[in-house]
């Protein structure tokens, strides 16, 4: 019996303030590229401060977590914040 390696996830939520309501585009695409660890995401527009909130659960490899948390945190006018489960 061949032993295969479990791939270990962990699930982390990112928080993301749009500063620029022009991203949101820029935003959505590196999202879906990820779309398959993805658990859920809300969006939350703050008209009165002219910003969005989007808080997006996700369930997978570090790696993959950091690339998408990176990738996201590159876009101007965009805050990104990465909280992770303990496990």
């Amino acid at each position: 019996m061949e032993d295969k390696a479990i791939e270990q996830t962990r699930i982390a939520l990112i928080g993301i303030i749009v500063e620029d309501i022009n991203i949101t585009e820029q935003i959505n695409d590196v999202l879906h590229m990820y779309a398959g660890y993805i658990i859920g995401r809300m969006g939350i527009p703050y008209r009165a401060k002219n910003v969005s909130v989007i808080s997006v659960v996700i369930d997978a490899p570090q790696d993959i977590i950091s690339s998408l948390s990176g990738k996201l945190g590159m876009i101007q006018g965009a805050n990104v914040k990465v909280q992770f489960t303990k496990n």
